[in-house]
């Protein structure tokens, strides 16, 4: 809770994932994906009630085993390869009101990020509460940058620079920066989820997240990047 505002953590992790299958329940150092994000959430002092969405009974069993209340199964037309995850935190949002608990920010923690810090968390939803912003996403510097290293192909194959300020760029420094979005962690009014239909709908803010701490785990070589990063010792377990 901050300042008398009730926080819904939420993890989302359907049973359906094709890049990894069942990539929710694939083991990080011992433990389930699905659990890393549950501990995030469960240790931030700021978040009152920690939930999975999920239409798996598997994945909620061990969400159970790990801390979280699974107090819903998602409809399948929720879990579809193409659900908009935006309609999966409106469903949570409405499911948790129904059963007494209204919330004022909702802040979702997706299975794909799990070494994400509890201050990034923290940090994200005090920024949410002392802003205007709608909502605060997490971003990581970009390796690529459109501004110089970047290009697209027209129909005749010809390349050009995404994106081409007046003068051109000619080293990389002088590009502006820019920044890739991450799963770290979203914060989020609960209103705003229920009147919008998305993201960039509302005013949108963001935390940095180191590289490290950003990786999305979306297929079998991320998997195993994140085994390498955790045995290097370069994140916590």
């Amino acid at each position: 809770m901050i300042d008398g505002k009730r926080v819904l953590g939420l993890v989302c992790a359907r049973g359906g994932s094709k890049g990894v299958p069942r990539k929710n329940l694939r083991k990080l150092g011992g433990r389930p994906l699905v659990a890393w994000s549950i501990a995030s959430a469960l240790a931030c002092p700021l978040i009152d009630r920690v939930i999975l969405s999920t239409d798996d009974a598997e994945i909620a069993e061990t969400a159970k085993a790990f801390g979280a209340e699974v107090p819903f199964l998602r409809p399948a037309e929720l879990a579809r390869d193409d659900s908009p995850e935006w309609l999966v935190w409106r469903h949570a949002l409405s499911e948790m009101e129904r059963l007494g608990f209204a919330a004022d920010y909702l802040v979702v923690l997706p299975p794909t990020s799990p070494f994400r810090d509890v201050p990034d968390v923290e940090g994200s939803l005090r920024q949410l509460h002392a802003t205007d912003a709608d909502i605060i996403i997490s971003v990581t510097e970009a390796s690529r940058n459109p501004y110089f290293n970047m290009v697209e192909l027209d129909a005749t194959g010809e390349a050009r620079l995404c994106k081409r300020p007046p003068g051109g760029v000619v080293r990389r420094q002088e590009a502006p920066k820019v920044y890739d979005i991450t799963t770290v962690v979203y914060s989020t009014r609960a209103d705003f989820v229920q009147r919008a239909g998305g993201t960039w709908e509302g005013a949108v803010q963001a935390v940095h997240i180191p590289a490290a701490r950003a990786l999305d785990i979306d297929t079998e070589m991320d998997l195993r990047f994140a085994e390498f990063l955790l045995a290097e010792g370069h994140v916590k377990p």
